[in-house]
Formats: C-alpha cells, sequence, structure tokens
C-alpha cells in the first residue's frame, strides 16, 4: 500500500478501531520541557503540519506569545504533513500521551470530532476571540450541534496560478480564463509558445490530492460528490468535469498529470495550475516569470472548495493547559497576528478585522495577488460531506482521476467504480454521521 494511502487509512481508522475510547481522563503530553526563561509557566504542546516558510512564520507567531505574557509556554512541534499529523494525532490519544492542540485538515478533524476526542470550544470563548471574530463561512464549517469544535487559521482555496510572461507571448489576455471553457480555446495559442524545448502545455493537473480541486471543478460543471452521504459523483455533472480534463489530457494534448504541479509552474513548463492560495508566496519567489492569481474559472456554474487547517483543542488535556491553550489561540485571533500570518503565507485572513491592517491592506495594494482569495470567497462552499466524513474518501477519488489521467479511462466508468467505494465507506460512518452532525 503507497504511504499516503496508509497514512489516511491510519488517521480515519485508529482511533474507532485500535482502543480509543471517549473517556475524560487526563493525558500526558509528548515528551518535552519549558526552557529556564519561561519557568513555572503552563506548558502547551502544538502539532503543526507547517513546514518551510510557514513553519518558520509558525515560530515566529510562537515565539511572539511566548513573549508577550508570562503564565504560558507554548511549544510548536512541526509532526509532517496533514495526514501524519492526524496519524500521529490518533496514535497519540491511543498511547494516551497526547499534544493540547493540533492542526487539523479540512479533511481529518471531522474523525476526530466523529469519535469524541475534540474539547468543544465554546466555552472558552471571549469578547475578543470568538464568532464574532472570525470570518462566518469559515468558522462555521467547525460549528456542529451548536458547538465550534476547530477554529479556522490556515484556510485556503484553490486559485488559478498563471504565467504572465507566456501569456503575453501568446498574445494572450493579462488575466485568468473565466470558464473552462475559454481556457481549452487558449490551448493552441499557448502551445506556440516553447518551454524546455517543447510546446507549452496550458494545464498541469495534481496526481495526489487533487480531488481537492476536482471538489469545485464538479460543482462548476453542475455536480456534486455526494448529497449528504449519498453518493452522485457517478452522475453527469461530475462525469462532464472529469470529461473535459480527459479531453485537454487526450484529445487536445494541453494538459498532463504532474507529480508536483506547482513545481512544473514555476519552473515554467507550464502555463497554468490550479493550487491552494497557501502557496502564494512560494510560488512568487520562485517563479522567474511574473505570476498572475485569479479565480478558478466557472462553467455552467462558480463555486470553490474550501480547505486547508484549523486548529483543534484535544479533550484529554488538563483543565489547566486546556485555558493555556485558548489563551494561545486567542492570540493567534488578533487581527494584527492573523494579517500577518496572512502576509507570509498567503492563506486567507480568518479574522475579519485583519483585512482592514494596514500591512496587509499594502501588501493587497502592492501585489494584487494577495487579494484574489478573499475576493473569490464568495464563491466558497464547504465540501460535499462524503469526502469530509468518509474514511479515505478523498484517496478513492483521486485514485480515480489518475486513471482518467494516465490511461484515458472513461470518466462515467470510473467513476461509476468510485461511487460503488465511496457507498461503502458511507455506510460505515453513515450512523455517527446521522446521529452527531444531522
Amino acid at each position: 500500500m503507497r504511504r499516503r494511502a496508509f497514512l489516511g487509512l491510519a488517521a480515519a481508522g485508529s482511533l474507532a478501531g485500535c482502543g480509543y475510547r471517549s473517556v475524560d481522563a487526563e493525558y500526558e503530553q509528548p515528551a518535552g520541557a519549558v526552557p529556564k526563561q519561561y519557568a513555572r509557566r503552563t506548558r502547551v504542546v502544538f502539532w503543526s503540519s507547517y513546514g518551510g516558510a510557514n513553519g518558520k512564520a509558525i515560530g515566529k507567531l510562537v515565539a511572539k506569545f511566548n513573549e508577550s505574557q508570562q503564565d504560558v509556554y507554548v511549544e510548536a512541534q512541526f509532526q509532517g504533513s496533514y495526514d501524519d499529523v492526524a496519524q500521529k494525532v490518533a496514535a497519540s490519544l491511543i498511547a494516551r500521551q497526547a499534544p493540547d492542540i493540533a492542526v487539523l485538515s479540512d479533511v481529518t478533524w471531522e474523525r476526530f470530532y466523529l469519535n469524541d476526542a475534540l474539547e468543544p470550544l465554546n466555552g472558552y470563548f471571549t469578547d475578543g476571540f470568538g464568532p464574532a471574530v472570525y470570518q462566518q463561512k469559515l468558522f462555521g464549517e467547525y460549528v456542529v450541534k451548536g458547538q465550534s469544535w476547530c477554529v479556522p487559521f490556515a484556510r485556503s482555496t484553490p486559485i488559478l496560478y498563471f504565467n504572465r510572461d507566456a501569456f503575453a507571448k501568446a498574445g494572450l489576455p493579462d488575466r485568468a480564463p473565466r470558464t473552462w471553457s475559454e481556457l481549452r480555446s487558449w490551448g493552441p495559442e499557448l502551445a506556440r509558445v516553447q518551454a524546455g524545448g517543447r510546446s507549452l502545455r496550458s494545464l498541469a493537473l495534481a496526481k495526489v490530492d487533487g480531488d481537492w480541486q476536482f471538489q469545485g471543478n464538479v460543482w462548476q460543471f453542475g455536480g456534486a460528490y455526494s448529497n449528504g452521504l449519498d453518493v452522485t459523483i457517478d452522475q453527469d455533472g461530475a462525469v462532464a468535469a472529469g470529461e473535459w480534463q480527459r479531453r485537454m489530457v487526450h484529445d487536445d494534448g494541453f494538459a498532463y498529470m504532474a507529480n508536483s504541479a506547482m513545481t512544473d509552474f514555476a519552473n515554467g513548463l507550464v502555463a497554468m495550475v490550479q493550487d491552494s492560495t497557501g502557496g502564494l508566496k512560494s510560488a512568487m519567489s520562485k517563479a522567474k516569470f511574473k505570476v498572475g492569481a485569479g479565480f478558478v474559472p466557472s462553467e455552467v456554474a462558480a463555486g470553490i472548495a474550501t480547505g486547508g487547517g484549523g486548529i483543534g483543542m484535544l479533550r484529554n488535556a488538563s483543565p489547566e493547559r486546556k485555558q493555556a491553550a485558548a489563551a494561545f489561540l486567542a492570540f493567534l485571533a488578533r487581527p494584527e497576528n492573523s494579517a500577518w500570518w496572512t502576509t507570509q503565507t498567503g492563506y486567507l485572513p480568518v479574522v475579519n478585522a485583519a483585512r482592514e491592517d494596514p500591512a496587509l491592506k499594502k501588501l493587497i495594494a502592492d501585489e494584487p495577488n494577495y487579494g484574489v482569495a478573499i475576493e473569490q470567497l464568495t464563491n466558497a462552499r464547504k465540501q460535499d460531506a462524503i469526502r469530509l466524513f468518509g474514511r479515505n474518501s478523498n484517496v478513492v477519488i483521486y485514485t480515480g482521476l489518475q486513471q482518467i489521467y494516465a490511461d484515458n479511462a472513461s470518466p462515467r466508468k470510473v467513476f461509476g467504480a468510485v461511487a460503488r467505494r465511496l457507498e461503502a465507506i458511507g455506510d460505515e460512518v453513515r450512523r455517527q454521521y446521522e446521529e452527531k452532525v444531522l
């Protein structure tokens, strides 16, 4: 089994299947100690999924918090990808030695909620830290049965990145295409531009995790992954989205499946890529051309999927550590800190007042790419339930997409098989979903 698929299975299944029970016992923290300069403070262990430039930004926020007060010491521990963090949190709960707070992705926090591993946050909210502070659409995704189970932090949507220099050489407008039909029509012009000794292709499609971007594409073509847990990926709208991508790859030769679409884009090997706004700063720093950013194209409808990470509190932390962790979450919710995180990464400003921060406003004025995701948020939607709550549904979907991209397989046939697997996955969680979500 591929490592990523294994991690997804472990993160999703280990709580329910390997002995974790919803008990109120206090669990120990992962090993570590409070440095001498912060002696006698309450230690909070924060598991993060952000490395590289984003990891450095996390480190600076944590250091700023530790210097801002005298009661709490936060220790940020990088644990790898979203899947890695989820798998390690699940294992830590079974071992009863868990972090106090952790970054949980759009498709992992639900599993911990269903298994009663998360602390409800309503009781920790204050005037400066609570529902009114956050962007409502993003905050609301974590509210179930009237309780908040995570707070938004590194939230994102896909945006369309495009090579402005290549567009100019091709004689195209200096903007993102407005529809997928328009994008396809630009293929011949882009193919006249040379890149790496061959004709420039229009679009790179992700080999792994492309199901997140494809969620929005399905909506744009009038379909859905599911209605609740009732699977609809094999119906006309989703099939039309898959057929459009199949034609771009195999009939037109304008698109291809990439191991790392953003790497190919930054190296000038492809004209456009649909990827997270969280990679914006990195893309602009690495590319040796002018990077443009625009709305993801629509077709018969508009709609993009929200994604990225929120921060959840583990219910088995001690009351003292929970209060200390809440103080850190409140610190991250300050407008200036939320705005600074956006300027350093490109992730959405999840705090309403952060949009009025002078530094962020100046950044957007100087570099409009940073404002695209904020403007596009009006088109954003919470993902379909089967991807969010179904164990390993994302892997099933992107494995199906790989068949279309690599093998020229019929989308209707592929999605028929995918639907059968998703239906079985949905049945596994349906009782919990109906009891705890509906």
